[in-house]
């Protein structure tokens, strides 16, 4: 009986979208707290935060929060209204270069996609070679990062690209994705929310590991 091959599944997120095309728009930006999103009007603004740079994030900015906190917590930010032609010009140009990767390709939104490379990936230092090449290209050609999860799932994948962020390339061991979990915490599995942290909370589990050690008849106890 033939050995199953491996599934070489990639995520690939966009780091800080948004902003990374205004600053590549407008280099003078590199380096600084910069939110797009609505209008602050000196911290009395409606509506909400669609992205920060990485250095806004720093102090507590993060994606959805009210534009009024975000420019109580982050004064000195540069504060931008979002720009969609340009955003979605670069997400066509990503998306097309990714594609051109892939043996299959699932794009998701404007800022991430999941590339299928099995087929031209016969082991994993070949797919972390793959990932090398997008980053370069992306970087080279389009002037922007992204982070990689490799895996032999989607759901792993996704969780993979999150670990090193920005620019990051993680790979999860294929002989061990449990114990890769394992020290996570179940915050960052694909649709476990706050109501969820909390009931997995109140049985004394909060990373993957514990959540792994426990059957689903003992959580509906």
């Amino acid at each position: 009986m033939s050995q199953r091959l491996p599934r070489f599944i990639f995520h690939v997120d966009l780091d800080a979208f948004y902003v990374s095309v205004e600053v590549r728009e407008n280099p003078k930006l590199k380096g600084l707290p910069v939110v797009v999103g609505a209008d602050p009007e000196g911290g009395k603004g409606r509506g909400v935060v669609m992205t920060s740079s990485y250095e806004a994030r720093k102090f507590g900015l993060k994606s959805g929060m009210p534009i009024s906190t975000a420019y109580r917590l982050c004064p000195q930010a540069v504060y931008l209204a979002p720009h969609w032609e340009l955003y979605e010009d670069a997400s066509r140009r990503v998306m097309r270069l990714l594609r051109g990767h892939a043996d299959r390709f699932e794009q998701l939104g404007i800022d991430e996609a999941f590339l299928d490379v099995s087929e031209r990936a016969h082991d994993l230092e070949r797919a972390k070679q793959i990932a090398m090449d997008i980053k370069k290209e992306l970087q080279d050609s389009l002037g922007l990062t992204c982070s990689i999860g490799i895996a032999p799932s989607k759901s792993l994948a996704k969780i993979a690209s999150d670990r090193q962020k920005p620019d990051g390339l993680t790979a999860v061991p294929f002989d061990d994705p449990k114990g890769f979990l394992a020290p996570l915490q179940v915050s960052v599995i694909p649709g476990v929310g706050a109501k969820t942290q909390a009931f997995l909370k109140e049985h004394h589990i909060e990373t993957i590991g514990q959540l792994q050690q426990v059957s689903g008849q003992q959580l509906l106890k």
